[in-house]
């Protein structure tokens, strides 16, 4: 089918954990609930609230304590993640009972392409029924954008929420769009903001009309690839065989008080180093890029990263990458978060390590073992033994967090 015939759904659920807590305990409905972490340090912040805490005030990423003060009746609840993964499955059991072609792309949202289905040409009338279906077979609300591409049907189901259905063509967009600020539109954060706004681009129009000579330079192929959306052009697939692609695996923590004592903060990055390395290997997973992300007492964050050479996974080389990064940007000032994350991950099988001056004896070494399985091979056979068999790992509590997208495993 031609591109531009195409009919893009992006579903995404109306603040899913706590629609999640409601639809298990109906006696929350109707209430001001917050789902957080642990209310008693200041790493209690939270995660999602309902639409109800959301009209007093409070909102995603408020500290607990605040959240209080604004609304002194709101519910806590802790984090139940399991019970948030099999919603989500049940949720996309039922996108693709309607077509296969159902990329989820987190725990609460996801793309179908239902340009094949025969709508009469009507596909709002599909939104209506699984918006109905949500609500009624797992009684949970949800927004959907409906539009010729990814990008204008993300925009799309932003624009009406709690259950809305908004349909956004790309002849609509100066009127829609363009007189936003362009930190509104998806995939624009603060940093590429400020970048912006140092080219006089405030609104989402001035992104589409902006000469792409200045934004290349500027901000290389991300700038024009920022241009073609404000446009509304975007030709990404629906591809539900991206739930296979795990690109990074990484752990953050809010400290319970701001801390500026190098030990202490090694502490914390050599325990944040343990859980990625556990996780890596509970996937069976490396890579070959790691960042580091610091949030200081003032909200300011950064982060550095660092391509090697060969593959990453093991916890004593992710906490001395991790460590020398921060030391080589820290300056000292109080810090409140760190991240770690190893990026570019695929499978430990899939790669090929890169011979050097520093490696190549450990491999000189493994000579006799490779000639010893190639002589049991001619004798016995290609299959009789084979060099690092991949086994299908066991998946852990280290393997299964919830603001990680692990819970693409539900899907594979």
């Amino acid at each position: 089918m031609n591109r531009k015939n195409r009919i893009i759904f992006h579903i995404d659920m109306n603040s899913f954990y706590a629609s999640v807590e409601q639809a298990y305990d109906p006696s929350l409905k109707g209430k001001a609930i917050a789902i957080a972490g642990n209310p008693k340090e200041r790493r209690g912040i939270l995660v999602t609230c309902s639409y109800e805490a959301r009209a007093k005030g409070v909102y995603t990423t408020m500290s607990v304590w605040e959240a209080k003060r604004k609304c002194p009746e709101i519910i806590l609840l802790p984090p139940n993640f399991e019970r948030y993964r099999i919603a989500s499955k049940a949720m996309f059991d039922i996108l693709r009972s309607y077509t296969p072609l159902v990329e989820p792309v987190s725990i609460d949202e996801g793309y179908m392409d239902v340009s094949e289905m025969n709508l009469s040409g009507n596909a709002v009338n599909l939104a209506e029924s699984i918006q109905n279906r949500l609500i009624r077979e797992l009684d949970l609300p949800s927004s959907i954008g409906i539009a010729p591409n990814k990008f204008l049907a993300k925009t799309a189901s932003n624009m009406k929420k709690p259950m809305g259905i908004t349909v956004l063509r790309k002849r609509e967009l100066p009127e829609r769009l363009w007189n936003l600020p362009v930190i509104e539109m998806h995939g624009v954060g603060e940093s590429t903001s400020n970048k912006l706004a140092e080219l006089g681009i405030k609104t989402i129009g001035d992104l589409a009309t902006i000469q792409t000579g200045v934004l290349k330079e500027r901000l290389g192929k991300i700038g024009l690839r920022l241009s073609e959306r404000a446009n509304g052009i975007d030709d990404r697939p629906v591809d539900p065989t991206s739930v296979f692609d795990t690109k990074s695996v990484g752990n953050s923590t809010t400290l319970p008080y701001d801390e500026t004592d190098p030990t202490e903060l090694n502490k914390v990055i050599l325990k944040l180093s343990k859980k990625v390395a556990s996780r890596l290997e509970a996937k069976n997973l490396a890579g070959q890029s790691i960042n580091i992300h610091i949030r200081d007492a003032d909200w300011k964050n950064k982060t550095r990263s660092k391509t090697v050479q060969n593959r990453i996974f093991e916890e004593r080389e992710i906490y001395q990458l991790a460590k020398d990064l921060f030391h080589s940007t820290w300056n000292g000032e109080a810090i409140r978060l760190l991240g770690v994350t190893v990026n570019n991950v695929q499978d430990k099988g899939d790669y090929v390590e890169q011979l050097s001056i520093f490696n190549f004896e450990e491999h000189a070494k493994e000579e006799p073992i490779l000639k010893l399985v190639e002589q049991l091979q001619d004798k016995f056979g290609k299959e009789a033994i084979k060099r690092g068999i991949k086994l299908k790992k066991n998946p852990s509590l280290e393997s299964k967090t919830s603001f990680s997208k692990d819970f693409l495993d539900d899907h594979k």
